[in-house]
């Protein structure tokens, strides 16, 4: 029931019709019994500016960021968290003494089901990174806080794995960081405990592609993770490829629902969040089992 007093949250994002957000953050909403609702705001990034300061005259007292926003948002906001900084990104935002205050949660959703279900000694271990985009930005830093040996990132373009590289620099991270080229990683795959897949390549409609084939994942060792960022469909093909060489897998959905419960921690000001009905509420909308 909405009301003159219900206070709102939502999601920016140019297109934002596919966001699943709403599906999740609304279950949560609901079976907490608040007078919350979140809404999806389609903001084009020419009107972002206008819209910042839009939704704070409109009493949003929160809201989370996609793309294209993640990176252009940062200037607009009075504040953002170290996290975010590292990751250069922001996908969180909370008004707080009347300004915008901006946080990454992809770390947290990223490295959630590394601590807990999969949770094992990492600082023995390689993790093997595929992409170098926003994404892998915040699987970087996850894998850096927690405690990998050596963080290996793959990319196919020469310049922006050095960019990718350099952007590191003055950071703690830089000591644990690798970056190269596509043809190196037949050198790396017999090593990796951990292989995420950053890439769109798998995503819906194109589900009958796999950033790697299955020869290439013939040498992954039996019990390494394979980590999908992708989430539709469920199993991607690379991690169906995985699988059948032995792999533990884990999908995309599941850092969504993550990240998602940590922005709702923030927002509400309360730890008690239910995770489980966020995660069923995308499983029913999704059609998945």
């Amino acid at each position: 029931m909405i009301t003159g007093k219900t206070k709102l949250l939502g999601v920016i994002g140019h297109p934002v019709e596919h966001s699943l957000s709403p599906v999740m953050h609304n279950a949560a909403i609901a079976q907490l019994g608040l007078d919350y609702v979140y809404l999806p705001f389609p903001i084009a990034p020419d009107n972002l500016e206008a819209a910042i300061a839009l939704l704070a005259t409109i009493g949003v007292v929160g809201f989370s960021v996609t793309i294209p926003h993640k990176q252009a948002i940062i200037p607009l906001l009075a504040e953002i968290s170290p996290v975010a900084q590292a990751i250069g990104a922001v996908n969180t935002v909370t008004l707080q003494n009347n300004q915008w205050v901006g946080t990454n949660t992809d770390i947290e959703g990223f490295i959630a089901p590394l601590q807990t279900t999969y949770k094992r000694d990492w600082s023995q271990q390689i993790a093997v990174i595929l992409g170098n985009g926003g994404a892998a930005r915040a699987v970087v830093a996850g894998c850096y806080q927690l405690g990998f040996a050596e963080i290996h990132v793959v990319g196919r373009n020469v310049q922006r794995l050095e960019e990718f590289r350099h952007s590191w620099e003055n950071s703690p991270i830089a000591e644990n960081l690798q970056v190269h080229t596509w043809d190196y990683l037949a050198k790396l795959i017999p090593q990796a405990n951990l292989l995420v897949n950053t890439t769109p390549i798998g995503m819906y409609p194109q589900v009958d592609e796999s950033p790697l084939s299955a020869e290439e994942l013939v040498n992954l060792q039996s019990g390494a993770i394979a980590y999908d960022l992708i989430y539709i469909p469920k199993p991607t093909q690379f991690l169906q490829k995985a699988q059948q060489q032995g792999a533990i897998i884990i999908d995309g959905l599941e850092m969504l629902v993550q990240q998602g419960v940590a922005a709702l921690k923030i927002w509400l000001q309360q730890e008690a969040i239910p995770v489980d009905v966020m995660r069923q509420a995308l499983i029913k909308h999704l059609g998945l089992k």
